[in-house]
This record gives C-alpha cells, structure tokens and sequence, in this order.
C-alpha cells in the first residue's frame, strides 16, 4: 500500500538488507539486466568482502602442490598503502571501502570502458587458478585465486594497433590507507607489463582467493595476478587501466630503479642487490626450514619464455 510522508513507515514493513540484497542478485543474472544496471546509478555494489563466489576448476592453469594455508595468506601481504609490515594490511585495512567500485580502462583503445565490480564479475567465467606467488624478499606461496584471463576485460575495450603497453594504477585513499603518509613510494601505486604480457592467458583479473571474494589486505576488490613475475608486478585494488605506446614508469621503477626493473621476471640467476634470488622460504614452512631452489619464470617457462625469446634477461631484469 501507498504511504504518503504523514504516515509513518513500520519497522515491520522495512525490508531487511540480506532479503533486498538476495533480491538484488537476483536481478542482475537475469537476462538483460547487467546492460540495465549499466545504466542506473547508484546501483552498483562491490561484492562484499569474504562472500562466497560461484567458479569453475581451471582445466590448465593449476598447480599439483598443496595451497598455502588461508591464514598464512590473508596475513602475510606486502601493500604498503597499509603499512610496511607484512601483518599490517590484515591489521590496519578495516576502513577501507570497496562499495561502490568502478574500473576505468581508457587509452589507446577503441572503446573506453567504466565497469562496475557487477560488470566485471560477469564479464567471463570466473575460475580457480592454482598459482604460485613468489616475492623479491625470497619468501614464496601458493594461492587459489578466483577470476579470469585479463585478457577477456582488455578485449572487451578493443585496444589499438599502436598500444604496446598497459598501465595499471591503484587505489589511493588517505583517509582509510595509512601507509599513504609514508614516503616510500610516489602514490597512487602504479605498475605496467607490456601488452603481450597483459594479454597472455596467465595473467589474472583476480577478484577473490580460496572460493570467496578478495579481503581488503590481499588487493580487494579486484586486482592482477602476474605469477611469473614478482609479486610486487601484481598491483591490488585497481581503479585505472590505460594502454600506451610508451613504457610507464611503475613505482617501484621510479624510486629505485637499480634494484626494481619493468619486467622483474623471477630469475633466479639475477640477485637482488641486496639478497639473492636463487632460493626461497614457502610461508607456513617455518623460519628454519630448508629454502628450496628458486625455478625461471616462477615454475612457468614452459608457458611465458618465448615472450622474452632473444632477451638479455639479466639487462632487462
């Protein structure tokens, strides 16, 4: 029944949140729907954090090795933007908002696209990737992300002959990231992969990590997965994508970059400056386990080496 505004509205009568929202899903896998949604704002919401997301097991893309434990990898990041510890993401990331949350992908492509985490979530199937994530520290672990080739978004935006590299830009807000008043690094976090690179089947548009959507800490609401690459490569919580013909400048290059290169493939022939690379510690082993060996390109040179075929990959480390 119509009310108008002298009559008061019933707690009774209030529609609870987890019922609109069921409904709202509803909604949106209808046919039809996303393009509709599309075009009402206000709508759009992130799915929320830890929330359960329907996936497919990956037919290629797994690893036979037991995933690191979820508690491990939930609290175990580096994301500076909360601090540089590797617990303060998980201890200092509860302000953060992921609802609303849009992507921008702009740039030398034929259609630039605005999508809502609605939009991306149905974009492709999403999939369960066993990866392996391996860090400059020498420190390593083995996730199952869920989401799909980034290759299905870029796509999607048609990219231009002439684009020859992909931006990726993250998130930066000071009022919920307290690490931004550090300074570390040049804000917002930015990195970059060439587009064969971004446009390999590997790499992962991931938007949640053991069945569930991202928590805040491991780059929420949706981020890239690059696993023959250093983790630092795998920018979190993205808001922008632009392809260009001239290689961005990413953050860690511009601060220092006689220890972080562009294409930081795991090598473990090419030290750190500070450490070497040629062996490395699986979190959850324990601090005193024996390190095992450090494989070329993370374990996935069967899969990514021919893109550096004729590469001096010691000067383009």
């Amino acid at each position: 029944m119509f009310k108008s505004r002298s009559q008061p509205i019933q707690s009774s009568e209030i529609t609870d949140e987890s019922v609109w929202r069921a409904r709202r899903r509803l909604f949106l896998q209808a046919p039809g729907a996303l393009a509709l949604a599309a075009g009402l704002p206000g709508l759009a919401q992130a799915v929320p954090v830890g929330q359960a997301l329907s996936f497919n097991p990956s037919q290629r893309w797994k690893l036979d090795e037991t995933p690191t434990s979820e508690a491990d990898v939930t609290t175990y990041n580096n994301f500076y933007e909360f601090g540089t510890g590797k617990e303060d993401p998980s201890r200092q990331s509860g302000q953060f908002k992921t609802e609303p949350w849009t992507v921008q992908v702009d740039g030398l492509v034929h259609k630039p696209l605005t999508l809502d985490m609605d939009q991306i979530l149905k974009l492709a199937p999403l999939e369960e990737r066993i990866y392996r994530l391996r860090c400059v520290e020498a420190w390593s672990m083995v996730v199952p992300w869920v989401g799909y080739s980034l290759s299905a978004l870029l796509k999607q935006a048609s990219p231009m002959g002439s684009a020859r590299f992909v931006r990726f830009e993250t998130a930066a807000e000071p009022e919920t990231m307290p690490g931004l008043r550090s300074r570390i690094l040049d804000w917002p976090y930015v990195e970059a992969l060439r587009l064969d690179e971004a446009m390999h089947p590997l790499t992962l548009l991931a938007t949640g990590l053991y069945g569930k959507s991202l928590p805040v800490q491991n780059g929420a609401p949706v981020r890239l997965i690059v696993p023959w690459k250093y983790g630092f490569k795998s920018a979190k919580s993205l808001v922008r994508i632009t392809l260009t013909d001239t290689m961005p400048e990413s953050s860690w290059m511009k601060v220092a970059p006689h220890e972080y290169g562009f294409y930081a493939n795991v090598n473990p022939d090419v030290p750190h400056p500070r450490w070497s690379q040629a062996t490395e510690r699986v979190i959850g082993s324990g601090f005193f386990a024996t390190k095992k060996a450090t494989l070329p390109f993370n374990g996935y040179a069967e899969d990514v080496a021919s893109l550096y075929a004729n590469m001096d990959l010691r000067r383009y480390y």
